[in-house]
């Protein structure tokens, strides 16, 4: 078997768990926005934890996508073709987001906030579980012909694996974005978040450990079995540290845990990219689904020369913002007045001309 297959293979399940690491305290931190803050003030907490990063924790989406097209062409035309409903969706759901991040904070308005809030988590939420469902029919099957056209109807992909995939990307987020907040602030949304790990772990973690499982079953690879209980491992080390207060070590535990299950699972269907639930015979490989070795080659000398760049400016810019915020750090939101009406009342800075677009801190 060619190693450069083999190589892109491994690489883009690392973009993808760096994604799910990152994205995934963000996405989740959306979704904590309705279900977990008290008040405005701890919505803005929420929001100034991921606000530096965000939008550059979804560049490993893009890259994610990106290598695959570029390394993987056949795996790409079916997987997105076949899930081209529900990828809507998420793309949907991502935009709204983003939107709703830079728009909430510009009126001074109660209404206008809800609406932007909601967008957020319902945004998030249906990011996560679409990217958790596409991951798990990727390891899992879909119901694929010779041609790796999909066969049936346009929700085909609509199986028990999906929404299992879907509910571990979500119940992961969730906590990790927990166990984030408790990393980021300080006070009582500190402690409450500690509490959220506590109690909801096993429960946040259960599908992603049904899906590891599932798949090692199917597949019977011992070393996948030996990751999966690494995984177990990190997760009561993680549950452990945080009942200890030790918040950075819970967090990176987490990680720990995220890395060694999707390990256990990209490994377990390794060298199949993408199943044929139909006839294994029309599997998706590494070998039949990879560009030529011209291609791969050189995107991995370019690779080896942008990845370590992209790590570097990211470990960067977590170390800058890595201080607690409380909601004392917060300035009050407010309206900034048209500078025509400063000028009726007399006030307006000398110079002053037009309309200041109405705004406020985030």
């Amino acid at each position: 078997m060619d190693f450069l297959p083999t190589l892109w293979f491994i690489l883009i399940a690392v973009l993808w768990i760096g994604y799910l690491f990152l994205e995934g305290f963000d996405l989740g931190v959306g979704m904590l926005m309705k279900t977990f803050a008290r008040g405005e003030k701890e919505r803005r907490v929420l929001l100034n934890t991921v606000g530096p990063v965000w939008d550059g924790n979804e560049v490993w989406l893009l890259t994610a996508g990106g290598a695959t097209f570029a390394a993987f062409p056949f795996w790409y035309a079916s997987l997105f073709s076949a899930l081209y409903i529900p990828l809507v969706f998420v793309l949907l759901g991502l935009i709204f987001r983003a939107v709703a991040f830079e728009y909430r904070g510009k009126v001074h308005n109660d209404t206008w906030r809800t609406v932007w809030d909601w967008a957020i988590a319902l945004g998030s939420l249906v990011a996560a579980f679409g990217i958790g469902a596409m991951l798990a029919l990727t390891t899992t099957g879909l119901p694929l012909n010779e041609n790796g056209d999909r066969v049936g109807g346009a929700f085909a992909w609509f199986t028990w694996y999906a929404v299992i995939g879907g509910l571990a990307i979500v119940g992961f987020a969730v906590i990790h974005a927990a166990a984030f907040v408790a990393l980021k602030t300080d006070g009582d949304i500190r402690h409450r978040a500690r509490r959220l790990v506590g109690r909801w772990m096993p429960v946040g973690l259960a599908p992603m450990a049904v899906w590891a499982i599932a798949v090692a079953l199917e597949n019977g690879k011992w070393f996948s079995w030996l990751l999966i209980a690494v995984a177990v491992a990190a997760a009561v080390t993680s549950w452990a540290a945080n009942r200890a207060g030790r918040e950075g070590f819970s967090f990176l535990a987490m990680g720990g845990f995220l890395l060694a299950g999707a390990a256990a699972i990209f490994s377990a269907v390794y060298p199949v990219v993408l199943p044929s639930t139909l006839d294994p015979l029309w599997n998706l490989t590494v070998e039949n689904a990879s560009s030529s070795s011209y291609t791969l080659g050189l995107m991995s000398i370019v690779a080896a020369f942008g990845v370590p760049l992209v790590l570097a400016y990211q470990a960067w810019t977590y170390w800058i913002f890595r201080k607690r915020i409380t909601a004392a750090h917060l300035p009050e939101p407010h309206d900034f007045a048209p500078a025509v009406a400063l000028a009726t009342a007399g006030a307006a800075p000398a110079g002053a001309t037009g309309t200041t677009p109405t705004g406020s801190a985030s």
